[in-house]
């Protein structure tokens, strides 16, 4: 395992030299933020995005993410054109020697939160999911992509109306059975992030929920190109998930680890935590991991808002610090035997 810790580009209020700082911290895990989704990825730009963070005694570990256009999930006749451009993107990759693509097949949304600063009894913030409270708010809302206008957003959901889940599930294979191979050929693997949160928000069909969906989108291409994002706090968020048997099961096909955690507080409702707090055993999932032998990068993933920092909510620097020095420390006691 080597430790990564994400940053947005020269946006970002974070300063490469301070993540440099972070004990453990190898490598970073960003993206080409401003290209739009479905274009290919100017090699030179990703090139100068690798110079960037080398110039600061680090490399670029993990693309997190290319996109998938709507178009591609939707079964739309102008996906093979858009598959055609993220294949180029992923060959970009590989020719640069970027190893790792984390990637998504939500349908319109990332992750979600109704709450980007619920207040904690220490005082700090943190994201937080409340399933009631979203059914009574509309496109409006906290940590919807920006991306989407209002009204474009509302044409989506209209577009999806007939999606279920089956036919998600059909259009994701189409994709698969035509990167995964590329993908091998340069050299990346591909790794899918969970859905998060892990069920259907306003009747979207979420399909990677699950071991079983996961253990399902190896066997889509049963090739050891295509893997997961294992994401302990997306994965965790479900309580009938067992996040160390999945890690078992699922075995060389986790290319990348999310670690955080988080407290489920009722039905479809819950809030983030500090790594070492909440209901997932960070310990039991890095044990097995060790276990089956998992030696790619991992990020501390959201983190609280502490100290008075301000920022872009979940993705301040001193929580995400203290969760990658306190995840280096549980491989190191690990490492070194029970």
């Amino acid at each position: 395992m080597y430790m990564t810790f994400r940053w947005f580009g020269r946006a970002d209020p974070i300063p490469l030299a301070h993540i440099r700082q972070i004990p453990g911290v190898q490598g970073v895990v960003s993206a080409l933020y401003d290209v739009p989704v479905g274009d290919t990825w100017p090699k030179s730009r990703l090139e100068q995005l690798q110079d960037d963070i080398a110039d600061a005694g680090l490399r670029l570990a993990v693309v997190e993410s290319i996109p998938v256009h709507e178009d591609i999930k939707l079964g739309r006749p102008t996906r093979d054109r858009l598959i055609a451009n993220y294949c180029e993107s992923v060959r970009a990759m590989g020719e640069l020697g970027v190893r790792v693509l984390c990637y998504n097949f939500m349908p319109v949304f990332d992750w979600m939160r109704t709450d980007l600063a619920m207040r904690l009894p220490d005082g700090s913030t943190a994201l937080a999911y409340d399933d009631a409270a979203l059914t009574r708010m509309d496109v409006d809302l906290p940590g919807w992509a920006t991306s989407y206008t209002a009204g474009e957003l509302r044409g989506l959901l209209a577009a999806y109306g007939d999606m279920d889940a089956e036919r998600l599930w059909d259009h994701f294979a189409y994709f698969l059975e035509r990167v995964v191979p590329v993908a091998e050929q340069a050299g990346v693997r591909m790794a899918i992030h969970p859905d998060d949160p892990p069920w259907s928000i306003f009747g979207l069909p979420r399909i990677i929920c699950r071991g079983a969906d996961l253990e399902r989108l190896v066997k889509l291409v049963d090739r050891p190109a295509n893997g997961v994002t294992f994401c302990t706090g997306s994965l965790g968020a479900l309580p009938e998930n067992d996040l160390p048997a999945m890690v078992r099961r699922l075995g060389s096909r986790i290319h990348f680890a999310h670690c955080r955690n988080v407290r489920v507080t009722g039905e479809r409702k819950f809030h983030e935590t500090p790594h070492p707090s909440g209901d997932v055993s960070l310990a039991d999932v890095l044990r097995a991991f060790r276990d089956t032998g998992f030696a790619g990068p991992m990020r501390p993933d959201h983190g609280r808002m502490i100290w008075g920092e301000q920022g872009r909510a979940g993705y301040g620097l001193y929580d995400r610090a203290l969760g990658a020095t306190y995840l280096e420390g549980l491989w190191e006691g690990l490492a070194g035997g029970e």
